[in-house]
């Protein structure tokens, strides 16, 4: 799904300390950038700060390549979120629609999906994903395995990609970034 970004929304939360790249913002977790160029893969490791910021991270996304290239963002050990720059837009899965209630990185994703915000009464349903669970199908992980994945909830988010970084070949390299936070 391809869509236009709107501009950042004030939410914020926080959950289960996961090590984070920087101490500058209040959320915990980490985003990947992940590069495939002349047919090897690169991970590395973006600012602490785009936790909070879908259009800063499609931004340092887009200077990382002009080619294939996508971000692996885990916030807080509550969801994840997969975003592919596009022309035009980017390509969205967000794992847990609820999370937009409390993290402004979840609502953006949501804004630019044209999907509106859970109400505090959806919160207690189980979470369902939104956006393209075939965002990465051309690198190997099928809408079907990526909807296995999302729904694996005895797994944090940051065993959720490494899955999926496993399947599409890069799994040493996500990794060995991840080592390092």
């Amino acid at each position: 799904m391809s869509r236009e970004l709107p501009p950042a929304s004030p939410r914020r939360g926080g959950a289960r300390n996961v090590p984070a790249v920087s101490s500058t913002g209040d959320t915990d977790g980490f985003a990947v950038a992940v590069v495939r160029e002349d047919g090897a893969w690169k991970c590395s490791l973006l600012a602490q700060e785009l936790l909070d910021d879908l259009d800063g991270l499609l931004t340092a996304l887009r200077r990382v390549s002009t080619g294939a290239v996508f971000g692996l963002v885990a916030v807080d050990d509550e969801f994840f979120v997969v975003v592919r720059p596009v022309p035009g837009g980017a390509g969205l899965l967000l794992s847990d629609a609820t999370a937009a209630l409390d993290y402004d990185i979840a609502a953006d994703v949501l804004d630019l999906l044209h999907v509106p915000t859970p109400d505090d009464d959806e919160a207690d349903d189980d979470p369902w994903p939104e956006g393209d669970l075939a965002v990465l199908a051309d690198f190997g992980v099928s809408e079907q395995e990526m909807q296995l994945i999302v729904d694996e909830d005895d797994l944090y988010p940051d065993e959720q990609l490494a899955m999926i970084a496993e399947r599409c070949g890069f799994g040493e390299q996500f990794s060995a970034v991840l080592d390092k936070v």
